[in-house]
């Protein structure tokens, strides 16, 4: 209790109020991405929409070997952040060890204020926090694709399919595995973003709500106002329309 209390101390009224809007932000964001109307017309809705076409199509395929090389290419993108993650939290508890040092350093940064060795300790366990739920993200996510290779694999050819129903719901289940994979996917890549928010605590409580912000609306820009999203909508800009689809023709030398 003693150490608690300890703890609480350690705080001040800023560093609540950063705290306080961190994790609004990086539990809200997701709520609003995932879970509300707006997150159907964002990367997230439409991205389901092409998993759907492309279980759709891979009924077609009497040999999916395409898709189990897609699906590959994603579990190895998954595999390398998951692995980079393990070593991200073991420099972290290595920091741990030598909070004296990284004391030191965070007072001769512009801004930083006058902190204890306990504090210094906290932040450190909020960004160890933040990893190992990026590592947990990851893993499943890994795992969730691993149950994708056993859908593909066991969809049967289009033309042995009992009924349309059927290929339709086979269709859907692989469409929706594929995109509960992807979203973990995209929660640990998020937790990476919410992670370099964090470290600038060490700075200064005000620096920390300011890069949480940024973050924030560094995610929002990319998810809901981006050229590709544009593209996937067929809603992009005369000029990137002629780029991607109709490259204008060579001039010939007559």
């Amino acid at each position: 209790m003693d150490d608690l209390k300890n703890i609480i101390l350690l705080l001040s009224w800023v560093d609540y109020l950063s705290l306080a809007l961190f994790f609004s932000c990086w539990m809200g964001y997701r709520f609003i991405l995932e879970r509300g109307k707006m997150g159907r017309k964002g990367l997230i809705g439409i991205t389901h929409e092409y998993r759907l076409q492309w279980a759709m199509e891979s009924a077609a395929r009497e040999i999916p070997v395409a898709c189990a090389g897609l699906v590959s290419n994603l579990m190895a993108s998954v595999s390398f952040y998951a692995s980079t993650t393990i070593y991200i939290i073991a420099g972290l508890f290595a920091l741990v060890g030598s909070v004296e040092r990284l004391l030191s350093f965070s007072e001769d940064m512009p801004f930083a204020q006058e902190v204890s060795s306990g504090l210094i300790e906290l932040k450190l366990l909020l960004l160890i926090f933040i990893f190992v739920n990026a590592y947990f993200k990851f893993t499943w996510s890994l795992r969730q694709f691993n149950f994708l290779c056993i859908l593909i694999g066991g969809s049967p050819f289009r033309d042995n399919m009992p009924s349309e129903e059927f290929r339709l719901k086979t269709a859907k289940r692989m469409a929706r595995v594929n995109s509960c994979a992807g979203n973990e996917f995209n929660r640990g890549i998020r937790s990476y973003y919410y992670g370099i928010a964090a470290s600038t605590w060490f700075l200064h409580p005000v620096v920390f709500m300011v890069a949480t912000i940024w973050v924030t609306y560094i995610l929002y820009m990319r998810d809901f106002h981006s050229p590709v999203l544009e593209i996937l909508r067929d809603t992009y800009a005369p000029e990137l329309r002629d780029y991607t689809l109709d490259p204008k023709p060579e001039k010939s030398d007559s």
